[in-house]
C-alpha cells in the first residue's frame, strides 16, 4: 500500500485515531507514573489535551490541512493540562506552524512538520531534560527525515516516524537517571508513541497490541519498586526573576527606512535572553511581540529599532508602580451593577472546600477547582484571569504539574499576570503571607516566590500497592509519609507515621506546623497528631484546619 497525500479528510482521521488510540491507554500510562499513591496522571493529562486538539478539528469546517492543524494547534494550547499536556500542545504547535500554507500533505511535508514540532517543543521549555517526550518526538522526526529524503510514501515516512520513536522510547533509561534505576521509559514519551501509533493507523499502517510496550509482572514489580519517581516533566524547574523593568514592544518588521538587520527568530530572541528573563518572543512574517524583564530597558528597545518600526512601547518600573483600588459604584439596582474592578487579584488552584474557604482568607479572589489528579487546563487559567476583573493579576498553582499551564495561560492573556511557582498547598500558604497590596507586580512575583524554600511540605496517605522505596518496605494500604515528593515512613498508624514524618522535616529554625485535615482524614486524630508534636517538640505551635482535599487524608506543613 502507497499514499502519497494526506488529505485534508485523511488529516482529521489522523487525529481522530491518534486521540483514541491514546484515550484507551491512558491508564497504562498513568501507571508509568510509578510513585505508590493515586495520583499518577500523565496519561490523564495527555488524554485530556489531545481530546480538546480533537473537539477543535472535528468542529472545524476546513478542507485545508494547514487550516485543521492550526485548529488543532490551538485546541490542544487551550485545553492543555499538566506539565505532559502543555509540551505535547508545543510539539503540534510547531507541527501546525509548518503545515500553515499546506493544503495537503507530502511525504517532505509531513516530515518537515514532526521536525517543526521539536523545534517549538525544545524552545518552550526552560531547561529541556532528555529522556523526556522531548527525546522520543526527536527520534521520530529523525527518522521521518531521513526516509522523506529516500521515499515520496507518506506511509513509509509515519511508519519511520513511529519505529524512531519506539527507539528513542527505548533509550529513555539510559539518559534519565531516574528511569534508569528501574528500567522503565517515560511515560510522556510513551503517551505521544501511542499517538503517533494512531496516525499511522489512520494512514492504513498496522500497529499491533503486542508491539505496544507492556511490562510483565516482573518488570511491573521492578517498576513499582522506582525511587519516588514521577512523570519526568516534573524535572523542569522555573527559575526566579530578578530583573526590575517589565518591558513590552512590538517591531513591525522592516517598515523603517533605518532599519538595518534582517530578522532571524533564533539570533534576535538570545540576543534578548542574555540581558533579561521571563522573555516571551512571538512573531510572523510582519510583526514581532515583546515582552522581557530587564534592567536594560532601552537596551531592548535600540535592538529591537535595528529590525523595524517600534509600537505599544511599555515600560513598567517594578519599584516605583503604585495602584489604587477603583471603588464600586451605587449598588442600589443590583442587576445592572458595575462589576467592581481590582487592584490585584490572586488565583489559587486548590480543591476542597475548607482549603477553598482557606485561601479566601488569605487573600485569594479566584479558586479554580483543582490540583493533584484534577489538573486544570490551560484555557480554565486563562478563563480565570480573564474573568478576574483585575488590572494584574497572581497566579499560585500549588502544584509542580500545572505550573507550566499556568506560565502557557500567562502567554496568551493580555492582562498583565505572574505566576509564583508554588508546588505544594503549604508553599501557595506561605506565599500568600508575602503579599504586600502596595507592592507592584513583579515585587510580589518575586518576594513570593522567594518565600516557597521556607516551607516544608509533608503528605499522609495509604499506598495502593506494594513497592520498595530507597529502604522502605511499602505494602499495600500502608500509611506513607511524603515530604517534598519523596516517601521518608511507612508504618500501620496514622499517627506514629505523621509523627515520625515530622521528625524528618523539623529543623533548628522551625516554628509552626499546619495540620490540614482532608475529606477522609478525622478531626481527633488529627488533634492527636498535634498533641503528640507538641509532646515532642516544646517550641513548636501546632495549628488544625478542615481542608477537605481529596487523595491526602492530612497536609502537614512546617516552617
Amino acid at each position: 500500500m502507497s499514499v502519497k497525500k494526506i488529505t485534508a479528510n485523511e488529516f482529521k482521521d489522523m487525529i481522530r485515531i491518534g486521540s483514541h488510540r491514546l484515550d484507551q491507554n491512558a491508564k497504562f500510562v498513568d501507571s508509568l507514573n510509578v510513585f505508590p499513591v493515586p495520583d499518577g496522571d500523565t496519561g490523564t493529562n495527555m488524554n485530556l489535551t489531545f481530546q480538546s486538539g480533537y473537539k477543535a478539528v472535528n468542529e472545524a469546517d476546513y478542507e485545508h490541512v494547514g487550516e485543521l492543524a492550526k485548529a488543532l494547534s490551538k485546541g490542544l494550547l487551550m485545553g492543555a493540562r499538566g506539565n505532559s499536556g502543555v509540551i505535547t500542545s508545543q510539539i503540534f504547535r510547531g507541527f501546525g506552524k509548518s503545515l500553515e500554507q499546506k493544503s495537503q500533505l507530502t511525504a517532505t511535508d509531513l516530515s518537515e512538520a514532526l521536525v517543526g514540532g521539536v523545534q517549538t517543543a525544545y524552545q518552550a521549555v526552560m531547561k529541556p531534560v532528555e529522556g523526556t517526550i522531548l527525546t522520543v518526538a526527536r527520534g521520530a522526526s529523525e527518522a521521518a527525515q531521513v526516509v522523506a529524503q529516500q521515499d515520496a510514501d507518506v506511509l513509509s515516512v509515519m511508519q519511520a516516524a513511529v519505529a524512531g520513536a519506539k527507539k528513542a522510547l527505548a533509550k529513555t533509561p539510559d539518559l534519565l537517571p531516574v528511569l534508569k534505576e528501574v528500567g522503565v521509559v517515560d511515560s510522556g514519551g510513551q503517551g505521544l508513541l501511542f499517538v503517533y501509533e494512531g496516525f499511522l493507523q489512520a494512514l492504513g499502517g498496522q500497529v499491533s497490541d503486542a508491539e505496544v510496550y507492556q511490562p510483565n509482572e516482573s518488570e511491573m514489580d521492578d517498576m513499582l519498586n522506582a525511587a519516588h519517581h514521577q512523570s519526568a516533566q516534573a524535572q523542569f524547574e522555573v527559575s526566579d526573576i530578578h530583573n526590575g523593568f517589565c518591558t513590552e514592544m512590538m517591531v513591525q518588521l522592516g517598515v523603517d527606512p533605518t532599519t538595518s538587520d534582517t530578522f532571524q527568530y533564533e539570533e534576535f530572541r538570545n540576543y534578548l535572553a542574555n540581558i533579561g528573563d521571563s522573555l516571551l518572543v512571538v512573531a510572523d512574517d510582519e510583526v514581532v511581540k515583546v515582552h522581557v524583564h530587564t534592567q536594560h530597558p532601552q537596551q531592548v528597545f535600540a535592538y529591537g529599532k535595528r529590525f523595524g518600526n517600534l509600537s505599544k512601547i511599555k515600560i513598567d518600573n517594578m519599584r516605583i508602580q503604585h495602584e489604587t483600588i477603583v471603588e464600586n459604584d451605587d449598588d442600589s439596582v443590583p442587576t445592572r451593577q458595575p462589576v467592581k474592578e481590582l487592584d490585584y487579584a490572586i488565583i489559587a488552584v486548590v480543591s476542597g472546600a475548607g482549603l477553598e474557604k482557606l485561601f479566601t482568607s488569605l487573600g485569594v479572589t479566584t479558586i479554580i477547582s483543582g490540583g493533584q489528579t484534577m489538573n486544570p487546563s490551560t484555557q480554565d487559567i486563562v478563563d480565570a484571569i480573564n474573568n478576574s476583573h483585575a488590572q494584574r493579576v497572581l497566579v499560585l498553582p500549588n502544584n509542580g504539574n500545572i505550573v507550566m499551564a499556568a506560565q502557557q495561560a500567562q502567554e496568551v492573556v493580555d492582562i498583565p499576570t505572574q505566576i509564583v511557582p508554588s508546588k505544594s498547598i503549604a508553599q501557595g500558604m506561605t506565599a500568600l503571607l508575602s503579599f504586600d497590596q502596595t507592592a507592584d507586580l513583579m515585587t510580589n512575583q518575586e518576594n513570593m516566590t522567594e518565600a516557597l524554600p521556607d516551607v516544608k511540605s509533608g503528605q499522609i496517605t495509604q499506598a495502593v500497592r506494594d513497592s520498595v522505596i530507597s529502604d522502605l518496605h511499602v505494602k499495600e494500604n500502608d500509611v506513607i509519609g511524603i515530604v517534598d515528593g519523596e516517601i521518608v515512613v511507612n508504618g500501620s498508624d496514622a499517627v506514629q507515621v505523621s509523627i515520625a514524618m515530622v521528625q524528618k522535616m523539623v529543623d533548628g529554625d522551625s516554628e509552626v506546623v499546619t495540620i490540614i485535615i482532608g475529606q477522609t482524614g478525622e478531626q481527633a486524630i488529627a488533634e492527636q497528631i498535634a498533641a503528640d508534636i507538641e509532646t515532642a517538640f516544646d517550641d513548636l505551635e501546632v495549628e488544625i484546619h478542615q481542608g477537605d482535599q481529596p487523595v491526602y487524608p492530612y497536609l502537614i506543613a512546617v516552617e
